[in-house]
C-alpha cells in the first residue's frame, strides 16, 4: 500500500505511532468524527480542510488539528496518513479520487457515492492506487451490532427467519436542503435507507431478490421507501423516510428468539434478547407501529419476562469504533476492511437503484 509522506510518526498509542487523520468538511458529522477520534485508540486529528478558510480555522480551534487551504494541501501534509471525507454526497467521488491519487487512505462518510457507476469507478481507483478505501458505515462497528453478530453466529436465537427495520425522521420539505436537492445527492434512501440495507447485508450477505416501492418528494427525490430483500427463506423488511419519526428499531427474528437493536439503531447503546415465547407475540406487531414503540421504551427501563437487556454503553457519538478499525487497517498496510468491504457498499447502492428504478407509488 502506498503511503506517500504519511510514514512520519505522530502521537504514539501503545508503543505504535498513531494514524494522523485529515478531515474534509466542517459540518455536523465532521464534528462528531473530530470529537470521537479522542476516544479512539491509535488515531488523532492532524488537519482539516474546508472550502471556507474561516470554517476550517474555527473547526481546528474547536477540535484540534491544523487548518489547511484545500484538499491538495491536506493530501500533501506529511502528518496525514488517512482522510475522512465528510463533504456533501455529490462530492464524495471527486474527493476520494484526489485523496487516493495522493497515496492516502480514505474513509468516506456514507453513502460511499451516489451511484453504482461511481462506486465501481472508486473500487477500481482503490485497486489502481493500492490504497485503503472504506465507506464510513459506522453502525456496523458498534458494540451492540458486534454483539448481535456474535449471538447469531453462536446460534443464540436459532435460525434467522426474518429481519425488520425502520429508520425515519421528519424533515419538512425544503427544495434547497441536502435532503431534497437531487444535485446534492438527496433522498431518504441515500440518507437513511443505506443503514438498514447495509446492516442486513452484514448479517445475511447478498440478497437473491429485491422488491420495493417509494414515494417522491416534489423535487423528485425519494421522500420515503419500503424494501423487501430476499435471502433464500429469509426476508428483510426495511423502511425509511423523511415523512415521519419512526420506531428506528432493527430486529432480527430467529427460531429461538429475537434480537432488537434499540433506537436509534444506527447508534444503539442497548441490545435486547427476547426469548422464544415473547418473541412469538412480538413478531406479530408491525415494526413501525405505536405498540412496537411502546415495547421498546418499556423494555429499555423495566424488566420484562423473557427479555434480557445488554447495555453497550460508549462515550460520544459512536464513530470511534470505525475510526479504530480503519486506523488498524491502515497501520497494517491493508487496503480493505473485513467488516465493511467495498463490495457491500456497491451492493447497497445497487439495491437502492433497483428500488428507485420502479415508478414512484
Amino acid at each position: 500500500m502506498s503511503g506517500g509522506d504519511g510514514d512520519i510518526a505522530g502521537p504514539v498509542a501503545g508503543g505504535t505511532p498513531a494514524i494522523g487523520w485529515g478531515v474534509i468538511g466542517t459540518g455536523t458529522i465532521a464534528g462528531h468524527f473530530a470529537q470521537d477520534i479522542r476516544n479512539a485508540r491509535g488515531a488523532y486529528l492532524a488537519a482539516v480542510a474546508s472550502r471556507s478558510p474561516g470554517k476550517a480555522a474555527a473547526f481546528a480551534a474547536r477540535h484540534g488539528g491544523r487548518p489547511v487551504a484545500d484538499v491538495d494541501a491536506l493530501v500533501r501534509d506529511p502528518a496525514v496518513r488517512a482522510v475522512y471525507i465528510a463533504s456533501p454526497n455529490a462530492t464524495h467521488f471527486d474527493m476520494a479520487r484526489a485523496v487516493m491519487a495522493g497515496g492516502k487512505a480514505v474513509l468516506v462518510e456514507k453513502p460511499l457515492v451516489s451511484t453504482v457507476e461511481d462506486a465501481d469507478r472508486l473500487v477500481a481507483l482503490a485497486a489502481l492506487h493500492d490504497t485503503f478505501c472504506m465507506e464510513g458505515m459506522w453502525s456496523r462497528f458498534l458494540p451492540a451490532m458486534t454483539l448481535a453478530r456474535e449471538a447469531i453466529g453462536s446460534g443464540a436465537i436459532g435460525t434467522v427467519r426474518r429481519i425488520r427495520a425502520e429508520l425515519a425522521f421528519v424533515h419538512p420539505y425544503d427544495p434547497g436542503s441536502r435532503f431534497f436537492d437531487p444535485a446534492q445527492g438527496g433522498g431518504a434512501l441515500l440518507d437513511l435507507g443505506v443503514y438498514p440495507v447495509s446492516l442486513a447485508l452484514a448479517l445475511m450477505g447478498r440478497p437473491a431478490g429485491v422488491r420495493g416501492r417509494w414515494r417522491a418528494a416534489p423535487s423528485g427525490v425519494d421522500m420515503a421507501a419500503e424494501m423487501v430483500l430476499e435471502f433464500g427463506a429469509v426476508q428483510a423488511h426495511l423502511a425509511c423516510g423523511f415523512d415521519r419519526d419512526g420506531t428506528n428499531l432493527f430486529m432480527i427474528e430467529g427460531s429461538r428468539g429475537t434480537l432488537v437493536l434499540q433506537p436509534h439503531f444506527i447508534s444503539s447503546r442497548q441490545l435486547l434478547a427476547v426469548g422464544r415465547m415473547p418473541a412469538r407475540g412480538l413478531s406479530l406487531i408491525p415494526c413501525g407501529s405505536a405498540p412496537m414503540r411502546l415495547f421498546s421504551k418499556v423494555a429499555k427501563r423495566v424488566w420484562l419476562p423473557g427479555v434480557r437487556r445488554h447495555d453497550c454503553v460508549y462515550a460520544g457519538y459512536g464513530l470511534q469504533f470505525e475510526i479504530e478499525a480503519a486506523s488498524r487497517a491502515v497501520a497494517q498496510g491493508l487496503t480493505a476492511s473485513a467488516v465493511m468491504p467495498l463490495a457491500d457498499s456497491v451492493e447497497t447502492l445497487r439495491i437502492i437503484e433497483q428500488v428507485r428504478a420502479r415508478p414512484p407509488a
